[in-house]
């Protein structure tokens, strides 16, 4: 959410942002609704300083004084419903830097890693990982539907060694490990400004108790403290959180449909900090050095994608995907994004700190968020099958997960 006062000061700036962001508002009527309800006040609180000053022997006027508030309150009441409504609907603005554009704009920043070469006509990653009993997607159908798989013998091995190489190179760079709940509040998803998270299409969503299943481990790390205070030296408060996750995927039908890449339910690493407004872009980039490091480490090539303003998410002000080679359909696809969300989630969810404003005074500031993916555990499953694939149907273990696992090569 913005502060109304940046709307007010800078209304023309708010109404580039949502047309960059390619989002509908009407920022006009926001205004209006706000002088009126500036108004609106303003008459309450004379109304009510009048009545103040009213003695015991004037009943009947504070009596008629009285109706009037009650006149104006509902109306009050109404006005600021619509106005929180309207609020709500606006996106983030993208950052000055951001390239304007749409998905097809979005900008290759660099390519890192020759694309992995075969003296053998690469397959598919589910037609090796079935033949290696590894992915069980006909059983998961069977039992839960479509866009469900099983992982099985060394691919579920595969997945604690991830784990592991994730947890053990950024908790020395001062992560906190964290495994979430899996389910939030209503207030929650909608505090951290993802709208398809939680208007019915993208969420599942328990009636019976009005919860949320996680989309990713974000939703329940950059909740965690909300409504509380940092104290600035605290900061940045940095976490790798573990969970599983669940999307409905509705607006990606017929994509993907074979396989594992887009399922309803999978498991993701993901990276979530606090920080000082003046860092936030610092902390992105820094975001961004450890996903590449992790990539690196795969040995995996991939490229480094700057998000145009209309392809960026509602609360993002900036974001950089990465994508991974996928030797068999010649193409990189998404495995990892990191946003920049400034300080659009910590005005919902009113988490601050303590700023230094002078040397004996101190004022509350809302932190900004910074987030992104250390892995999607299943897409980087697809790429370590595909790019280190064997002429023999085998696949090897990169090196920097074999100090993890009792196998270097997978085959039967």
């Amino acid at each position: 959410m913005l502060n109304i006062k940046t709307i007010r000061e800078n209304p023309d700036k708010i109404k580039e942002g949502c047309e960059k962001k390619q989002v509908k508002v009407d920022i006009d009527l926001l205004l209006e609704l706000d002088k009126k309800k500036k108004e609106e006040l303003e008459k309450v609180e004379t109304l009510r300083a009048k009545q103040n000053k009213l003695g015991k022997d004037r009943i009947s006027e504070a009596k008629k004084i009285k109706g009037e508030i009650k006149r104006i309150e509902p109306e009050l009441e109404k006005n600021e419903k619509e106005i929180q409504n309207l609020m709500l609907q606006i996106p983030n603005p993208p950052l000055d830097d951001v390239p304007v554009g749409d998905e097809k704009d979005n900008v290759v920043l660099r390519e890192v890693g020759g694309k992995t070469k075969f003296n053998f006509k690469p397959k598919d990653y589910l037609e090796i990982a079935e033949k290696l009993d590894l992915i069980d997607v006909k059983r998961a159908a069977k039992i839960a539907g479509t866009r469900f798989g099983y992982l099985k013998r060394e691919a579920a091995l595969l997945e604690f060694a991830l784990i592991n190489l994730v947890f053990d190179a950024l908790v020395k760079q001062g992560f906190a490990p964290i495994i979430p709940p899996v389910i939030i509040k209503p207030e929650m998803a909608q505090g951290m400004g993802y709208p398809e998270q939680f208007n019915g299409d993208e969420a599942y969503h328990l009636e019976k108790d009005n919860l949320f299943l996680i989309a990713t481990a974000e939703q329940a790390l950059g909740t965690m403290h909300s409504g509380e205070i940092f104290e600035e030296k605290h900061l940045p408060q940095r976490y790798v959180g573990f969970s599983t996750c669940f999307r409905r995927e509705a607006g990606a039908y017929g994509k993907d449909t074979r396989g594992i890449f887009r399922v309803h339910q999978f498991d993701k690493i993901e990276m979530f900090s606090y920080c000082l407004p003046e860092d936030s872009e610092k902390e992105h980039k820094f975001f961004l050095e450890m996903e590449e490091k992790l990539m690196k480490s795969l040995k995996i090539p991939y490229r480094v994608i700057q998000i145009c303003s209309g392809d960026l998410g509602f609360p993002a002000a900036a974001k950089y995907d990465i994508e991974a080679w996928l030797p068999s359909q010649d193409c990189y696809r998404e495995t990892h994004s990191t946003s920049n969300c400034t300080d659009f989630q910590s005005r919902r969810l009113n988490i601050r700190f303590k700023k230094q404003k002078t040397e004996n005074k101190k004022q509350l500031d809302f932190v900004h968020t910074v987030n992104g993916t250390a892995f999607a555990i299943g897409r980087t499953l697809i790429a370590i099958i595909e790019n280190y694939q064997q002429k023999d149907g085998s696949i090897k273990v990169p090196e920097a997960l074999q100090r993890y696992l009792k196998f270097k090569i997978i085959k039967r």
